[in-house]
Formats: structure tokens, C-alpha cells, sequence
């Protein structure tokens, strides 16, 4: 089926559905890649040396000489830049034509052919790929092997390479001959496409594996090293440059060689983007966020909603100990859905509500097994047998299933909602429509930068696109006013008034609000006195001198206002300074850089005082959700500002240094997508797990008052909240595991509501099962937030140690019980996790774990809780940032032009790359580039005139213009934050920035290349092994 049909319809389920108003699908899918900011790698800062291996058997250590020593025994620096060894004087952009790592050709997401015939065992489901062993690579490889094997009985599949012994180093080498030539002194290429002595047959392996000897052009007679630079478009790599002349043609591994994520993303785009993702079979991996396809809901939640870690959990915890791979799901209940998918149906059950499990109350969901006719039906999550009410009971067709199962949602559809009864409402009351309260800092700073002027003029208009619920000619949502410095002024504008009258609150030790009345009105019936109101703030404050500002006191203030108008609500603050003003809630500036890299770092991250943590509590009782824009010309302690926010399930935005006419686009953009986002108020989550497992660890943004409920004053269609499971029972491979994500809330317009999302996984006694079907987006997100959330408690040190023990453990847990036996000197990848390392990486590298000069603690702050209630998509490009080339496909393409390594490797100073990781959107020019072009993006005649730092391209009347505009537009419509474009200019100053999300290189606050980190994962994991 094609995708791009409309979905056939969903059987009827008689009622009316909602549809969210500008509930757009920015279909999350269909982009590569992730982004960390680059950071330092404690043990190896400099290059690496390889370590030492023992030699092949046959093979003696060459005794300690002047002379080079042997190529065997060489120890090359991993990560070494030796271009011009092999004649490779071009650098290679974009896909290199050497064979990178791709998944065997005709590779099923499921259930595809073994590669060489399989001895007694049944077909291996699961995608891999071909062995890239060419020649040059393994010249180039420091006895180390890379190889993405699949489950025990198969050969290593994947990169399988390792150094040839033999051969002096003297002069300067040419290629080496090619390896399957007879005369070649070293050894044979073996069937596991690695090079070794040869071997008998192997007790698994059947035939020789049949494909070709060697991938990758064979190089032909030995040539003379290219001339540095030959080539104009070649931009040397910084570590080349850096490197001391004598290690300049030692061997490096070819980046070509090592799994490339581009590669995983465009084989899984051509592989499953196509078909819909149907969801009726329990534990099918999802297509990875980055492709875009269509879900087909038949009894499991989509994986918009719901991704997992592994599709396929041990059956027990000491299985789960010995793989370590952590048991966790990242859900997003409110996730907003493309176009062609419907939205959860609405089950109205009238006033018995929805039907539940008497013991463990789980709701009514597929997975419910009836019997006795149907008059009663068993949990399958606590195995209670519960009586059927009269008004529900149904007749069992001849397989047991009931007769109306396809006309109830709850019993064929994996996510749903039901209407809520009075018992789910506070006091047992219906609730009251939510509120928006804008609270607007008028100190001198937000006056003198054009803020307040801006967000006047702009809430004018932007009142008029509240969230409303279905087809609602207007929103239900009533507004309210707040003006504040170092006191606080309340402004009533009841539709009676002629003019908004202001009361002024000046003890603000003591927070009330002096009017009831006229406080929070309905914008439509308001609208000539808010009107008024938003003309005067600017000219009232116009001559302010108060620099001083309170903050405590303004939620406070924003809360006492719901609890008065008995209704949950949001709070949308516009703040500037530290708050230094005598209030409870004040600040002092604490920024000490002198703590980064110590055991102190940590108080950092930790809020000033536990004010806030008390206060966000109260929020939260009271459903009052808070969403902060920040707008700072220096430190503001984000770490202690952002924990109201962080705890009632709001968003924090912060516009540095703000200047209108700069960053007016972005806090706009961002304001009214903030503002007219569905939203779901103060609202519980439950996730309940069948026996065997249950939910122990969460993260996010959200209030646990006990060790089971999630509280959210709010939550919107952006947020995740993520659940780690842990054991507590024997699993069985026969039922499976199932999770419920319950979740109650109030919508927009007030109505009480339940959705409820159901997942089945498969559990396995194999490991190779549990390897073959995890998920390495969902695995990073995971650990992204683990180390994020590390950092409060521990030393930054110590969390990245963790981080790397960990995913050390888990690969050598793989190539211990998995992988078939081959030399110790091979490092051997999980098809589906041979993207680990380099993502981890990104982590361990990001602004959080480790800081450049540059970075400053409020960044670090706010990237990290940000970070914390972030989806798999947004994780993935985050950490690795997706660069497209715009002048390589024709102008006249319709697609996104296809992505390349995030390496400055990959840059040609005659094309230009369009960076993005979901913040940040850089266009990087090279020098090199035609004139024709420039002209075209820029209306500039030479590179020279270009302006370093511009944020909008001029609007151009030719297609490449139009190409580059529009392509701008769509990645920003895929992101839930705009992204500012900022122009860099190759070799300008403005290019170190730009180089920080080059994440396979070095960086130069001391990450590790992807290289260097794989040879040192590689180190570890053999350590384990030893």
C-alpha cells in the first residue's frame, strides 16, 4: 500500500470525533541524525595509541630495534589522520563510493535470508549487512576488527577487518597488493570476511560465504603520495594538521569503514517507509523516527505514542543483569499525529464510566480475555477474574472473541479514550475551562530591549488562537493580566469597563489577589478593554528606572488567581533578570566556572534554594502549569528558575542577549506555537505492567508525590515522560508483557478524560532475541536522560564512566553469548546497536557532560531540562544534527537533499551545508563556492561580501533561492522549538561554532573522535571479555 493513500476507514464507532484544531502533524519522522555538542574524554585526550594485542599465533614480536618495526605490530594511534598513505589525497564528501556500512541488499525489516547456509538452524530475523573489507581498510585497520554479527550460529557479519601481518614500514608506502592475490605474504581473507591465519571448518558455518572477496575499489599499482591538498575542494582535517610529521602516514582506520548512521537512516527509510506500520503483532520493532510512514492502530499503541528500548524482554532478571540493556519505554501521551491518522476515539460509557480490573484497575483494553460466555472476563495484567456488568455483556463468535470486539474501541484499537465520571474530578465536581495568565516583566532591561513593546502588539492578535476543542466556534479559555518588577500590578478588565483599571500588590512577602471579578475574562467578550490594555503597558512603563525584578512571588500570585477561580490553568511568565529584589524566592548570582571538572560541579545543576521545589508542589496540587521565556544579558541561575516549570510539566525558552530585530522571529514563532498548543491540565499518569515486571524509575517533566503516579499541572503533545522497568517475577515466553499508560486530564475545554495507551512485548530466554529486536534511538534517549539526570547527584565524571561501563557491558555481553567465535582482536556489533558507540559518544560529548569555554552554566542548565522531557526524534537529531549538502541534487528535486556524516571530512569548500539538530539551523558556505551561487542565495556578487552571522536569507526570485527558503521552512515545521538560522562562512569566526556539531570529530573541549571512542569501546569491551 502506498503511504501516501488515504488510510482505509476505521470501523465506525458511532459517535462524533474531536478534532484538534491546529493540531499539526509535524510528521516527526522522515529526519537522520542527532546532535550533541561536542565535550572531553577523560582517559584518552590526545590520540590514541592502539593498544596492544597479542600477535597472531606464528607471528613473533619484533625484539626492541631502531628500526620500524613490523606492520603487524605497529601500534598505530587509533584515530590517526594519515590522508595521501593510500593515494586517498580527495577527500570524500558525502556517500563515499567505497561500499559504507549497508544492510544486505535485499534485507526484510523481518525475517530476511541468512547469508551463508545455516547448519541446523532456523532463518535468523534480522536486517545486516554485507562485509566492507577493502583491502585499503584493512591495511589502514590497528589491529582492530569491527563487525556487526547476528544471532550465535551465523559468521560475524558486518565489518569484519584486521591488520595483515608482514610487511616493513619503510618509505612511503604504497597500497598494499591485493589481498586475495596468491602472493600475498600475509594471510587469507576468511570466510567472515576478516583476515587471519586460515582456519578449519567451523563447527556452525556452512559454505564459504558466498559474497564477493572484497568490497570497495581495489586499488591498482602503488602511486606516488599525492601533493598535500591537490585537490582545491579537499579540507583537511584538523587532526591532520595537528599531527606531528612522523605519524603522518601511520595507519587510520577509514571512517568509510565504521557503521554510518546516514546509512542506517536511509536503509531503513527504503526498507519500511513504504508500507504502513501495522500494529496487530505483539513486539514488532517500529521503522526508526526518522522514517516517515503511516500506523495502522490493530491493538497496539503506535510508536508515536509509545517507543521501547527492546520489542523483546528476558524472561528473567538475572538475563536482564547479565545483558544490562536497560527495560524502558519513552511515551508521549498527548503526541500529536499526522494528518491521515485519525485521533483517539472518544468511548462515552455514561455514567457507570469505563469498566476496569476490581484488583489491580487496569481499564478495559484489548488484551482482556472474556470467558464464561462472556459474562465474565480475566485481567491480563493481574489474572483477577472480574464479573461482566449487564449493560456491557456481549455474546463470545466461536475463537472466544467477542461479537462487538471491532465496534469498541477499548477492545480492538491499542490507544483510546473514555470519557471521565464525576468520581475522576477534584471535589467531585466537573471542572472548570482552564486559564491563561500572561505575567510580563516591565523591569528597565525588558523595556529597553523592545520585549514588552513586541509581546503587546503580539498578544493582540495572538488571543484570537487559544486552543479550542473540536469543531468550538471560540475557546473556553478565559485570560488574565500581570505587570510586575519589584512589585506586582493586576489588571481588571471586565467587558463593562470602559478602560482596564490596575491594582497595584507591593507586599510581596505576602502574596493575595486584590480582585476576583474581572480578572480572568473571555477574550471575545473583553476584547476592546484588553485591547486598550496591551496599547498602555508600553507607554506606562515607558520611562521605568526599576531594574530590580521578583519571581516567586509572580507564581504565587498566578496560582492564588486559579485556586480562586476554582480552575486549573497556565502561566506564561516573560522574565529578564536574577531576581535580586528583596522576595521570598530571591537569588544571588552564584556562576563559578572554578567548579566545572570537581566534585562540587554538581551544585550547579542543583536549585539555590528549596523555595521553588515548595512552590511547584502547590502548583501542581492546584493544576497551575508554568511556561517560562527567558530573555537574559547575563546569568539568570536557569538552574533554580527553570524547577517550577520543570515540575509542573511546562517548557522553558530562553532568547540570550535578545535584540528585536534579531531574535523577534524566533520568540514569536515559538510564543504562538506555545500559546495555541493543545494541552492537557492538571493531570495523573499511571503505568500498570503485567506480572513479571513494573515501572521503577521515571524522567521527565512532572511532580511524584508517591512511587506510582505522575503528576502534570500540564501536559502538552511535546513532552515524554519515560519509565524504566525492573523484574520482579519470572516472565513467560508464551504471554508475553504488557503495559498501560493511563492517563487522566482535563482538556481545553474543560472536559475530564482518560486516554489509555496499550503495549504487548514479546519475552525471550535467548539473549540473541533481546539483541535482535532493541531499538538504539530509544536506548540513547534513555541514557541521555539517566546521565542528565546523574549529574544533580554525582560528579560529571562519574557519569560518563557510567555511561561507557554500561554500553561496554552491554556490547560485551553480545559478543560473549552471541556472536560466533572469531579473534579477540574483532570488535563485533548487534546489527541493531552497531549505531550505539557513535550516538553515545554524542551524549558523553554534549554541553552537559562536557562543557567548552565557552558553554555557560545556564546553557547547561537549560539544555538539560530540556533534554529531559524530549522525544526519540528530537534526542536523535539533537545528539547527532543532520547536515545536508544543497548543491549537490538538482535544483529542481522536490526532496530534501540526502544527508551526510556529521564530519568536517565530508565538507567541500565548493558546496554549501545546511546544519540543523532541532536548535540550532547553520548555513556553512565554503570559500570555493560559484559565484553563480552566491548571487543566487545571498544577491551578493562574491563570497567575500557575504555577512558572517546573517539570520534571514534575502527573498529571491530563482529557483535555488526558493529551494533553500523552502527547505528552511519544512525542517523548522518539524521541530517543536524554531530554529534561527545563522550564516557561517568557511574559516570565519563564527566556524568554530559551527564545528561543535560536527560530532565524529575531535572536539575541542577534548570528546573523542568517533574513531578514537570506538577503539577505546573496543579496549573496554575486550577488557570485560579478558
Amino acid at each position: 500500500m502506498n503511504v501516501n493513500q488515504s488510510a482505509p476507514p476505521v470501523p465506525p464507532f458511532g459517535q462524533p470525533q474531536p478534532v484538534y484544531p491546529g493540531y499539526h502533524q509535524s510528521s516527526y519522522g522522515g529526519q537522520p541524525g542527532s546532535t550533541a555538542p561536542p565535550t572531553s574524554y577523560g582517559a584518552y585526550n590526545g590520540p590514541v595509541p592502539g593498544y596492544q594485542q597479542t600477535p597472531p599465533p606464528g607471528v613473533s614480536r619484533a625484539p626492541p630495534s631502531s628500526e620500524a618495526p613490523p606492520a603487524s605490530t605497529a601500534q598505530a594511534p587509533c584515530g590517526q589522520a594519515a590522508y595521501g598513505q593510500f593515494g586517498q589525497g580527495d577527500v570524500q564528501n558525502g556517500p563515499s563510493s567505497t561500499v559504507q556500512m549497508q544492510r544486505f541488499p535485499g534485507s526484510q525489516p523481518f525475517g530476511s535470508v541468512p547469508l551463508a547456509p545455516v547448519v541446523s538452524q532456523p532463518a535468523v530475523l534480522q536486517p545486516f549487512g554485507p562485509p566492507p573489507t577493502s583491502a585499503q581498510v584493512t591495511a589502514q585497520l590497528a589491529g582492530m576488527q569491527i563487525s556487526g554479527a547476528v544471532a550465535p550460529a551465523l559468521p560475524p557479519v558486518g565489518l569484519g577487518y584486521a591488520l595483515p601481518p608482514g610487511s616493513q614500514m619503510t618509505g612511503p608506502p604504497g597500497p598494499p597488493p591485493p589481498m586475495h592475490s596468491s602472493q600475498q605474504p600475509g594471510y587469507q581473507l576468511q570466510q567472515n570476511g576478516s583476515f587471519g591465519p586460515a582456519r578449519g571448518p567451523q563447527p556452525n558455518y556452512g559454505s564459504p560465504y558466498p559474497g564477493a572477496s572484497t568490497f570497495g575499489s581495489q586499488p591498482g599499482p602503488p602511486q606516488p603520495l599525492p601533493p598535500k591538498r591537490l585537490d582545491p575542494d579537499a579540507i583537511p582535517s584538523p587532526q591532520l594538521n595537528e599531527l606531528p610529521p612522523q605519524q603522518k602516514t601511520r595507519h587510520r582506520i577509514d571512517p568509510d569503514a565504521i557503521p554510518s548512521p546516514i546509512q542506517v537512516i536511509e536503509d531503513d527509510r527504503n526498507n519500511r517507509g513504504s508500507e504502513p506500520f501495522v500494529t496487530g503483532v505483539r513486539g514488532q520493532v517500529p521503522p526508526l523516527v526518522t522514517t516517515n510512514f503511516l500506523v495502522k492502530d490493530q491493538g497496539n499503541a503506535s510508536p508515536r505514542y509509545i517507543r521501547c528500548t527492546s520489542y523483546n524482554i528476558p524472561c528473567t532478571s538475572d538475563m536482564a543483569k547479565q545483558a544490562q540493556v536497560p527495560l524502558a519505554a519513552v511515551i508521549k501521551p498527548l503526541a500529536r499525529l499526522p494528518p491521515e491518522e485519525a485521533s483517539p476515539y472518544v468511548v462515552d460509557h455514561g455514567e457507570s464510566g469505563p469498566l476496569r480490573c476490581n484488583r489491580c484497575k487496569a481499564y478495559m483494553c484489548p488484551f482482556m480475555q472474556f470467558i464464561e460466555g462472556g459474562r465474565r472476563f480475566q485481567c491480563c495484567f493481574c489474572s483477577c477474574i472480574n464479573d461482566v456488568p449487564p449493560q456491557y455483556f456481549q455474546h463470545l463468535d466461536h475463537t472466544g472473541k467477542r461479537v462487538d470486539a471491532y465496534d469498541r474501541p477499548e477492545l480492538s484499537l491499542g490507544s483510546y479514550e473514555f470519557l471521565a465520571t464525576v468520581d475522576y474530578c477534584k471535589n467531585n465536581k466537573f471542572p472548570s475551562p482552564p486559564a491563561f495568565i500572561f505575567m510580563i516583566d516591565v523591569s528597565y532591561n525588558a523595556i529597553r530591549s523592545g520585549l514588552v513593546r513586541l509581546l503587546c502588539e503580539e498578544l493582540k492578535s495572538l488571543l484570537d488562537f487559544l486552543p479550542r476543542e473540536g469543531g468550538a466556534e471560540e475557546s473556553a479559555i478565559r485570560v488574565g493580566f500581570v505587570t510586575y518588577n519589584k512589585v506586582l500590578h493586576f489588571y481588571n478588565v471586565k467587558s463593562s469597563l470602559a478602560q482596564p483599571q490596575m491594582m497595584v500588590v507591593s507586599d510581596v512577602a505576602d502574596m493575595f489577589v486584590p480582585l476576583l471579578d474581572g480578572f480572568l475574562v473571555n477574550v471575545s467578550e473583553s476584547r476592546a478593554v484588553i485591547t486598550s490594555l496591551l496599547d498602555q503597558i508600553p507607554e506606562m512603563f515607558a520611562d521605568t528606572r526599576e531594574t530590580e525584578t521578583v519571581f516567586a512571588p509572580v507564581i504565587q500570585a498566578g496560582m492564588e488567581a486559579l485556586k480562586a477561580a476554582e480552575c486549573a490553568g497556565k502561566l506564561f511568565l516573560f522574565h529578564t533578570s536574577l531576581p535580586i529584589a528583596e522576595a521570598p524566592g530571591k537569588l544571588k548570582n552564584r556562576d563559578d566556572r572554578k567548579l566545572i571538572n570537581t566534585d562540587k560541579e554538581k551544585t550547579l545543576f542543583q536549585p539555590q534554594t528549596g523555595a521553588y521545589q515548595t512552590l511547584a508542589k502547590e502548583c501542581v496540587a492546584q493544576g497551575c502549569c508554568v511556561d517560562l521565556f527567558l530573555f537574559p544579558n547575563q546569568y539568570v541561575d536557569v538552574a533554580t528558575l527553570s524547577v517550577v516549570p520543570q515540575l509542573t510539566g511546562g517548557s522553558v525558552y530562553k532568547y540570550a542577549c535578545f535584540q528585536v530585530e534579531n531574535d523577534q522571529e524566533r520568540f514569536l514563532s515559538d510564543l504562538r506555537r506555545d500559546v495555541q498548543k493543545v494541552v492537557g491540565f492538571d493531570a495523573v499518569m499511571r503505568v500498570r505492567t503485567s506480572t513479571g515486571i513494573r515501572a521503577v524509575d521515571f524522567f521527565g517533566a512532572f511532580y511524584m508525590s508517591n512511587t506510582t503516579d505522575v503528576e502534570l499541572a500540564g501536559l502538552d503533545g511535546d513532552k515524554t515522560v519515560t519509565v524504566e522497568f525492573k523484574h520482579d517475577d519470572r516472565l513467560n515466553e508464551e504471554s508475553g508483557a504488557l503495559l498501560q499508560c493511563a492517563l487522566l486530564y482535563t482538556s481545553c475545554a474543560g472536559q475530564r478524560r482518560l486516554r489509555i495507551h496499550n503495549l504487548a512485548l514479546n519475552c525471550c530466554t535467548q539473549l540473541a532475541d533481546l539483541y535482535r529486536n532493541c531499538e538504539t534511538d530509544t536506548l540513547i534517549n534513555y541514557m541521555a536522560k539517566f546521565a542528565y539526570r546523574g549529574v544533580l547527584n554525582s560528579p560529571v565524571k562519574t557519569v560518563r564512566d557510567t555511561l561507557i561501563t554500561q554500553c561496554a557491558q552491554i556490547l560485551a555481553c553480545y559478543r560473549k553469548n552471541c556472536a560466533s567465535p572469531s579473534s579477540a582482536g574483532q570488535l563485533i556489533l548487534p546489527e541493531c546497536m552497531k549505531l550505539l558507540p557513535v550516538y553515545l559518544n554524542c551524549v558523553l560529548k554534549s554541553d552537559v557532560l562536557q562543557p567548552g569555554a565557552e558553554v555557560t552554566t545556564d546553557d547547561r542548565a537549560y539544555v538539560r531540562q530540556l533534554v529531559t522531557s524530549m522525544d526519540v526524534a528530537e534526542t536523535n537529531v539533537f545528539f547527532y544534527p543532520r547536515l545536508l549538502p544543497l548543491t549537490k541534487s538538482p535544483i529542481e528535486s522536490a526532496t530534501e537533499p540526502p544527508a551526510v556524516r556529521a564530519s568536517e571530512e565530508r565538507l567541500s569548500n565548493g558546496d554549501i551545508y545546511l546544519l540543523e539538530n532541532g536548535l540550532n539551523l547553520f548555513l556553512w558556505v565554503g570559500a570555493s563556492v560559484q559565484q553563480g551561487v552566491v548571487q543566487s542565495l545571498f544577491s551578493v556578487s562574491s563570497f567575500s561580501q557575504i555577512t558572517s552571522g546573517l539570520s534571514v536569507l534575502p527573498v529571491l526570485d530563482n529557483p535555488l533561492s526558493k529551494k533553500v527558503r523552502g527547505l528552511i521552512d519544512s525542517l523548522r515545521a518539524q521541530r517543536s522549538r524554531y530554529m534561527k538560522l545563522i550564516v557561517v562562512k568557511q574559516e570565519d569566526k563564527l566556524e568554530m561554532l559551527f564545528k561543535h556539531f560536527l560530532v565524529e570529530d575531535k572536539s575541542l573541549s577534548g570528546g573523542a573522535s568517533y574513531v578514537d571512542f570506538l577503539c577505546h569501546m573496543h579496549k573496554e569491551i575486550r577488557q570485560l571479555l579478558s
